[in-house]
């Protein structure tokens, strides 16, 4: 079996996946590697409360467990939060397998949406945030210039663009971020290596309680049978969002314009009200010419 290896960087006011360079891995490390608004939080914050317990969270989610390729914060100070962690470490990323490093002794946990209700998600996003003040924290720790993107007004063109432009030279899609269907890809071709393991937003959804006991078999975390019915309440949508100060990424920086909308529905199929039947056939003919079809399945059942 080949093993992945580093084939790109993806390097952009946003994110560097150099930064990778300067951490120092653990085997009992939990990598959480998504696509962005892809249940990213919902799964390290599972990670955590079978680390932590329901009420063992002694800071913000994202100060234990930061995104580490971001430029938020220097990558000196985020190397050395994780370097100062005693207890087992959950490393966030948004970086397919092409540019991150393979440990094979570290866990990588990677949940997958459908990408319809990623890039509505990603609207969403996008409009709660405090774009000066996020601009202004990147271009601290970023060597390159910030450049607005164009994107069509109309919701179903933007969707179309995203689909067909990529924003860096091995993508043909994501624009004007990264791709959805390349970041999944990436981990899909590796998914029988034992310390790569895929979840399923919908499935999460479905069966929150199976998935959370398969997470913790992944990870080799025993729980008390006693502690799972707390454990499984405090990962519903409706309790993180309560908590959302804890919980939602980068809320000591002040980015969001409401914090508790970073939890803004956390639904399966947003995107019928939203895509036209022209948006849905393209979405269906980039499945058909681009994915493996057992992925093509896979990616965006219910």
């Amino acid at each position: 079996m080949t093993l992945p290896s580093i084939e790109h960087r993806y390097h952009s006011p946003l994110m560097d996946s150099a930064r990778w360079q300067r951490f120092t891995p653990r085997d009992s490390d939990i990598i959480v590697s998504t696509p962005y608004k892809s249940g990213t939080t919902w799964t390290q914050w599972i990670c955590a409360l079978l680390i932590f317990g329901k009420d063992g969270l002694r800071e913000p989610l994202s100060r234990i467990s930061p995104w580490l390729d971001q430029n938020v914060y220097p990558i000196e100070e985020v190397a050395a939060r994780y370097a100062a962690q005693t207890h087992r470490r959950i490393i966030k990323t948004h970086t397919p397998l092409t540019a991150l490093p393979y440990y094979p002794d570290v866990t990588y946990l990677v949940c997958v949406r459908d990408p319809r209700d990623v890039f509505i998600s990603m609207q969403n996003h996008h409009a709660n945030l405090d774009m000066v003040k996020f601009q202004a924290l990147l271009a601290r720790n970023s060597d390159l210039a910030i450049t607005p993107p164009v994107v069509p007004d109309d919701i179903n063109a933007h969707f179309r663009l995203w689909l067909e432009q990529g924003s860096f030279p091995w993508e043909t899609d994501g624009y004007p971020f990264w791709s959805v269907f390349h970041h999944v890809q990436s981990f899909w071709r590796h998914r029988e290596l034992p310390n790569i393991h895929l979840l399923h937003y919908a499935d999460l959804k479905r069966d929150l309680a199976g998935e959370m006991r398969r997470v913790a078999q992944a990870l080799g975390i025993a729980v008390d049978v006693a502690q799972w019915p707390a454990l499984i309440e405090a990962a519903r949508f409706e309790a993180m969002k309560a908590r959302y100060v804890d919980i939602a990424p980068n809320t000591d920086q002040g980015i969001w314009l409401d914090g508790a909308k970073f939890f803004n529905k956390g639904s399966s199929g947003q995107w019928q009200d939203v895509l036209n039947p022209e948006s849905l056939d393209a979405y269906a003919e980039f499945k058909r010419t681009r994915l493996d079809p057992a992925l093509a399945a896979w990616i965006d059942h219910r």
